[in-house]
Protein backbone atom coordinates (compact mmCIF):
# COMPACT_ATOMS: atom_id res chain seq x y z
CA UNK A 1 0.00 0.00 0.00
CA UNK A 2 3.09 2.47 0.21
CA UNK A 3 3.25 2.01 -3.03
CA UNK A 4 1.19 3.44 -6.59
CA UNK A 5 -2.09 2.27 -6.44
CA UNK A 6 -4.98 3.06 -9.30
CA UNK A 7 -7.13 4.73 -7.38
CA UNK A 8 -10.85 3.93 -6.53
CA UNK A 9 -13.36 5.59 -9.12
CA UNK A 10 -16.78 6.87 -9.36
CA UNK A 11 -19.21 5.32 -11.46
CA UNK A 12 -21.78 8.18 -12.59
CA UNK A 13 -25.34 7.42 -12.26
CA UNK A 14 -28.46 9.73 -13.07
CA UNK A 15 -30.24 8.48 -9.94
CA UNK A 16 -30.16 10.71 -7.14
CA UNK A 17 -30.94 9.57 -3.75
CA UNK A 18 -31.22 9.41 -0.05
CA UNK A 19 -29.97 7.00 2.46
CA UNK A 20 -28.50 6.71 5.97
CA UNK A 21 -26.05 4.05 4.27
CA UNK A 22 -24.32 6.62 2.38
CA UNK A 23 -21.69 9.58 2.71
CA UNK A 24 -22.39 12.60 0.56
CA UNK A 25 -19.10 15.20 -0.76
CA UNK A 26 -18.53 18.15 -2.60
CA UNK A 27 -17.63 16.51 -6.65
CA UNK A 28 -14.23 19.16 -6.88
CA UNK A 29 -13.35 20.45 -10.52
CA UNK A 30 -9.85 19.53 -10.29
CA UNK A 31 -6.49 16.59 -10.46
CA UNK A 32 -7.09 13.29 -9.01
CA UNK A 33 -3.66 13.27 -6.62
CA UNK A 34 -2.62 10.23 -4.33
CA UNK A 35 -0.18 10.68 -1.86
CA UNK A 36 2.33 8.35 -0.71
CA UNK A 37 5.36 8.71 1.98
CA UNK A 38 7.21 5.69 3.27
CA UNK A 39 9.66 7.02 5.54
CA UNK A 40 11.33 9.67 3.09
CA UNK A 41 9.36 12.61 1.20
CA UNK A 42 5.98 11.76 0.04
CA UNK A 43 5.77 11.51 -3.31
CA UNK A 44 2.49 12.79 -5.45
CA UNK A 45 1.23 10.34 -8.50
CA UNK A 46 -1.41 10.94 -11.05
CA UNK A 47 -4.41 8.72 -11.23
CA UNK A 48 -2.63 6.95 -13.76
CA UNK A 49 0.38 6.58 -12.26
CA UNK A 50 2.49 9.73 -13.39
CA UNK A 51 4.83 11.60 -10.51
CA UNK A 52 3.69 14.64 -10.31
CA UNK A 53 5.43 15.97 -7.29
CA UNK A 54 7.68 18.49 -9.08
CA UNK A 55 4.63 20.69 -10.35
CA UNK A 56 3.16 21.35 -6.57
CA UNK A 57 6.27 21.70 -4.55
CA UNK A 58 4.04 23.33 -1.88
CA UNK A 59 1.39 20.48 -1.28
CA UNK A 60 4.41 17.98 -0.76
CA UNK A 61 6.25 20.18 1.63
CA UNK A 62 2.55 20.55 3.62
CA UNK A 63 2.80 16.58 3.90
CA UNK A 64 6.20 16.21 4.96
CA UNK A 65 5.31 18.84 7.64
CA UNK A 66 1.27 17.84 8.00
CA UNK A 67 1.16 14.21 8.16
CA UNK A 68 2.74 11.33 9.72
CA UNK A 69 6.08 9.39 8.05
CA UNK A 70 3.85 6.24 6.42
CA UNK A 71 0.36 6.95 4.80
CA UNK A 72 -1.21 6.68 1.61
CA UNK A 73 -3.88 9.64 1.01
CA UNK A 74 -5.90 10.05 -1.80
CA UNK A 75 -7.59 13.36 -2.66
CA UNK A 76 -7.91 16.47 -5.36
CA UNK A 77 -5.35 19.11 -6.19
CA UNK A 78 -7.37 21.99 -6.87
CA UNK A 79 -7.42 25.93 -8.44
CA UNK A 80 -10.01 28.01 -7.75
CA UNK A 81 -11.94 30.98 -9.92
CA UNK A 82 -13.42 33.07 -7.22
CA UNK A 83 -15.18 30.45 -4.92
CA UNK A 84 -15.40 27.47 -7.81
CA UNK A 85 -12.86 24.71 -8.63
CA UNK A 86 -11.87 25.43 -11.73
CA UNK A 87 -9.85 22.74 -14.00
CA UNK A 88 -9.24 25.15 -16.35
CA UNK A 89 -7.44 27.32 -13.89
CA UNK A 90 -5.42 25.14 -12.65
CA UNK A 91 -4.29 24.24 -16.09
CA UNK A 92 -1.08 26.93 -15.82
CA UNK A 93 0.11 24.80 -12.93
CA UNK A 94 0.30 21.11 -14.45
CA UNK A 95 2.83 20.61 -16.64
CA UNK A 96 5.24 23.33 -15.05
CA UNK A 97 8.47 22.86 -12.78
CA UNK A 98 10.60 25.20 -11.16
CA UNK A 99 9.68 27.58 -8.76
CA UNK A 100 10.25 30.08 -10.42
CA UNK A 101 7.95 29.12 -13.30
CA UNK A 102 5.27 28.15 -10.82
CA UNK A 103 5.24 31.43 -8.95
CA UNK A 104 4.76 33.40 -12.07
CA UNK A 105 1.17 31.83 -12.36
CA UNK A 106 0.01 33.73 -9.80
CA UNK A 107 -2.10 30.17 -9.16
CA UNK A 108 -2.60 28.68 -5.80
CA UNK A 109 -3.38 25.75 -5.09
CA UNK A 110 -4.89 23.21 -2.69
CA UNK A 111 -5.17 19.55 -1.67
CA UNK A 112 -8.68 17.74 -0.40
CA UNK A 113 -7.89 14.70 1.31
CA UNK A 114 -11.09 12.78 0.97
CA UNK A 115 -10.04 8.54 2.12
CA UNK A 116 -6.79 6.94 3.82
CA UNK A 117 -6.24 3.57 2.68
CA UNK A 118 -3.27 3.16 4.31
CA UNK A 119 -2.06 4.80 8.05
CA UNK A 120 1.44 3.97 9.29
CA UNK A 121 2.54 0.68 8.08
CA UNK A 122 -1.22 -0.20 7.78
CA UNK A 123 -3.47 -1.82 5.31
CA UNK A 124 -7.09 0.31 5.59
CA UNK A 125 -8.42 -0.63 2.28
CA UNK A 126 -10.66 -3.25 4.10
CA UNK A 127 -11.92 -0.73 6.81
CA UNK A 128 -15.37 0.90 6.28
CA UNK A 129 -15.35 4.41 4.55
CA UNK A 130 -16.59 5.54 7.34
CA UNK A 131 -14.01 4.52 9.86
CA UNK A 132 -11.45 5.90 7.53
CA UNK A 133 -12.65 9.07 6.89
CA UNK A 134 -12.44 9.26 10.81
CA UNK A 135 -8.75 8.59 10.40
CA UNK A 136 -8.39 10.75 7.89
CA UNK A 137 -9.16 13.32 9.89
CA UNK A 138 -7.26 13.01 12.47
CA UNK A 139 -3.90 11.82 10.52
CA UNK A 140 -2.91 15.32 9.06
CA UNK A 141 -2.82 18.72 10.58
CA UNK A 142 -5.05 20.40 7.90
CA UNK A 143 -3.26 24.12 6.87
CA UNK A 144 -3.62 25.45 3.45
CA UNK A 145 -2.62 24.35 0.71
CA UNK A 146 -3.62 21.02 3.01
CA UNK A 147 -7.55 20.68 3.77
CA UNK A 148 -10.16 18.34 4.45
CA UNK A 149 -12.82 17.34 2.19
CA UNK A 150 -15.81 17.18 4.71
CA UNK A 151 -18.75 14.79 4.36
CA UNK A 152 -22.62 15.04 5.09
CA UNK A 153 -25.02 12.21 6.08
CA UNK A 154 -28.13 10.82 4.41
CA UNK A 155 -29.94 13.70 2.76
CA UNK A 156 -28.32 13.27 -0.86
CA UNK A 157 -31.05 14.96 -2.68
CA UNK A 158 -31.39 18.23 -0.51
CA UNK A 159 -27.46 18.42 -0.90
CA UNK A 160 -27.46 17.65 -4.70
CA UNK A 161 -29.94 20.49 -5.05
CA UNK A 162 -27.99 22.62 -2.41
CA UNK A 163 -24.59 22.01 -4.43
CA UNK A 164 -26.29 22.89 -8.01
CA UNK A 165 -27.43 26.43 -6.72
CA UNK A 166 -24.18 27.01 -5.67
CA UNK A 167 -22.61 26.58 -8.98
CA UNK A 168 -20.25 23.00 -8.05
CA UNK A 169 -19.75 20.55 -10.14
CA UNK A 170 -22.14 17.93 -7.84
CA UNK A 171 -21.79 15.31 -5.61
CA UNK A 172 -19.92 12.12 -4.91
CA UNK A 173 -22.27 9.89 -3.07
CA UNK A 174 -20.35 6.92 -1.30
CA UNK A 175 -21.31 3.52 0.77
CA UNK A 176 -20.44 4.67 4.11
CA UNK A 177 -19.47 0.96 4.57
CA UNK A 178 -17.65 0.42 1.46
CA UNK A 179 -13.63 -0.57 1.23
CA UNK A 180 -11.13 0.94 -1.07
CA UNK A 181 -10.64 -1.07 -4.37
CA UNK A 182 -8.97 0.22 -7.32
CA UNK A 183 -10.99 0.70 -10.49
CA UNK A 184 -14.67 1.72 -10.82
CA UNK A 185 -16.98 1.07 -8.41
CA UNK A 186 -20.71 1.66 -8.06
CA UNK A 187 -20.05 1.99 -4.11
CA UNK A 188 -18.86 5.61 -5.19
CA UNK A 189 -21.18 7.34 -7.87
CA UNK A 190 -21.21 10.77 -9.31
CA UNK A 191 -24.24 13.57 -8.60
CA UNK A 192 -23.21 15.71 -11.49
CA UNK A 193 -24.81 19.64 -11.68
CA UNK A 194 -22.62 20.17 -14.82
CA UNK A 195 -22.09 18.50 -18.41
CA UNK A 196 -18.58 17.89 -18.61
CA UNK A 197 -16.39 14.91 -19.30
CA UNK A 198 -13.40 13.83 -21.07
CA UNK A 199 -13.10 12.92 -24.78
CA UNK A 200 -10.29 11.57 -26.82
CA UNK A 201 -9.04 13.79 -29.59
CA UNK A 202 -8.80 11.94 -33.13
CA UNK A 203 -8.54 15.33 -35.45
CA UNK A 204 -8.43 18.58 -35.73
CA UNK A 205 -8.87 21.33 -38.24
CA UNK A 206 -7.23 23.95 -40.47
CA UNK A 207 -7.91 27.41 -39.00
CA UNK A 208 -9.82 30.19 -40.78
CA UNK A 209 -9.31 33.69 -41.23
CA UNK A 210 -7.42 35.44 -38.54
CA UNK A 211 -7.43 32.42 -36.00
CA UNK A 212 -3.68 30.36 -35.12
CA UNK A 213 -2.74 27.00 -34.98
CA UNK A 214 -5.85 25.47 -35.67
CA UNK A 215 -9.82 25.42 -35.96
CA UNK A 216 -11.45 22.89 -33.84
CA UNK A 217 -10.84 19.52 -32.25
CA UNK A 218 -12.49 16.47 -33.49
CA UNK A 219 -13.14 14.11 -30.08
CA UNK A 220 -14.72 11.23 -29.69
CA UNK A 221 -15.07 8.04 -26.78
CA UNK A 222 -14.82 4.74 -26.59
CA UNK A 223 -17.92 2.26 -27.10
CA UNK A 224 -16.39 -0.41 -25.29
CA UNK A 225 -12.95 -1.30 -26.73
CA UNK A 226 -13.29 -0.83 -30.54
CA UNK A 227 -12.39 2.56 -32.10
CA UNK A 228 -13.52 5.51 -31.70
CA UNK A 229 -17.19 7.35 -31.66
CA UNK A 230 -17.00 10.46 -32.83
CA UNK A 231 -19.02 13.04 -30.83
CA UNK A 232 -18.33 16.73 -33.04
CA UNK A 233 -15.35 19.20 -33.31
CA UNK A 234 -14.59 21.65 -30.21
CA UNK A 235 -13.78 25.57 -31.69
CA UNK A 236 -13.87 27.56 -28.55
CA UNK A 237 -12.26 28.15 -25.55
CA UNK A 238 -9.19 28.14 -26.68
CA UNK A 239 -6.31 31.21 -25.80
CA UNK A 240 -3.66 32.32 -28.36
CA UNK A 241 -1.20 30.37 -25.99
CA UNK A 242 -2.86 26.85 -25.90
CA UNK A 243 -3.79 27.00 -29.95
CA UNK A 244 -0.42 27.35 -30.36
CA UNK A 245 1.21 24.80 -27.72
CA UNK A 246 -1.65 22.29 -28.56
CA UNK A 247 -1.33 22.48 -32.70
CA UNK A 248 2.67 22.02 -32.04
CA UNK A 249 1.63 18.40 -29.98
CA UNK A 250 -1.01 17.36 -32.57
CA UNK A 251 1.52 17.52 -35.18
CA UNK A 252 3.72 15.36 -33.69
CA UNK A 253 0.71 12.96 -33.57
CA UNK A 254 -0.36 13.28 -37.11
CA UNK A 255 -1.15 10.34 -38.91
CA UNK A 256 -3.35 9.19 -42.54
CA UNK A 257 -6.17 7.51 -41.49
CA UNK A 258 -8.94 8.30 -39.04
CA UNK A 259 -9.26 6.83 -35.86
CA UNK A 260 -13.16 7.16 -35.61
CA UNK A 261 -15.65 4.72 -36.72
CA UNK A 262 -17.44 5.49 -40.16
CA UNK A 263 -16.64 8.72 -42.42
CA UNK A 264 -16.03 11.74 -40.70
CA UNK A 265 -16.89 14.68 -42.98
CA UNK A 266 -15.35 17.82 -41.93
CA UNK A 267 -13.53 20.19 -43.86
CA UNK A 268 -10.18 20.61 -43.88
CA UNK A 269 -9.31 17.65 -41.33
CA UNK A 270 -6.38 16.08 -39.86
CA UNK A 271 -6.07 12.92 -38.01
CA UNK A 272 -3.61 12.27 -35.07
CA UNK A 273 -2.90 9.46 -33.22
CA UNK A 274 -5.88 8.92 -30.32
CA UNK A 275 -3.63 9.42 -27.35
CA UNK A 276 -4.70 13.19 -26.06
CA UNK A 277 -7.61 13.49 -23.40
CA UNK A 278 -9.45 16.65 -23.15
CA UNK A 279 -12.46 18.02 -20.67
CA UNK A 280 -14.94 19.71 -22.76
CA UNK A 281 -18.28 21.26 -21.44
CA UNK A 282 -21.24 21.08 -23.17
CA UNK A 283 -24.81 21.56 -23.33
CA UNK A 284 -26.54 18.53 -24.00
CA UNK A 285 -26.01 15.34 -26.76
CA UNK A 286 -27.98 15.81 -29.92
CA UNK A 287 -30.08 12.93 -31.12
CA UNK A 288 -27.80 11.61 -33.41
CA UNK A 289 -24.98 11.76 -30.45
CA UNK A 290 -23.33 14.91 -31.25
CA UNK A 291 -22.02 17.18 -28.26
CA UNK A 292 -23.43 20.81 -28.64
CA UNK A 293 -22.07 23.97 -27.55
CA UNK A 294 -18.89 22.11 -26.72
CA UNK A 295 -16.02 23.81 -25.60
CA UNK A 296 -12.78 22.76 -24.31
CA UNK A 297 -11.43 23.03 -20.55
CA UNK A 298 -8.32 21.68 -20.32
CA UNK A 299 -5.94 18.49 -21.15
CA UNK A 300 -6.15 16.09 -18.87
CA UNK A 301 -3.03 14.45 -18.64
CA UNK A 302 -3.92 12.23 -15.74
CA UNK A 303 -5.98 9.86 -17.63
CA UNK A 304 -5.81 7.36 -20.28
CA UNK A 305 -7.64 8.05 -23.75
CA UNK A 306 -8.38 3.97 -23.20
CA UNK A 307 -10.47 4.60 -20.43
CA UNK A 308 -12.51 7.49 -21.61
CA UNK A 309 -16.10 6.28 -22.59
CA UNK A 310 -19.59 8.26 -22.56
CA UNK A 311 -20.72 9.21 -19.63
CA UNK A 312 -24.32 9.44 -17.86
CA UNK A 313 -25.61 12.34 -16.80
Amino acid sequence: MNGFREPMLASPTERRFSSPDWVFERKLDGMRALAVRDGGLPRLWSRNGRRIDESFPEIVEALTELGGPRFTADGEIVAFDGRQTSFARLQARIHLTGAARIAATGVEVYYYLFDLPSYGGEDLSRVPLRERKGLLRRAFEYRDPLRYSVHRNTEGEALYADACARGWEGLIAKRAASRYRSGRSRDWLKFKCVRDQEFVVGGFTDPQGSRTGFGALLVGYHDGRGPLRYAGKVGTGYDERTLRLLRARLDAMEQDASPFTGPIREPGAHWVRPEMVVQVGFTEWTPDGRLRHPRYQGERADKRAADVAREAV
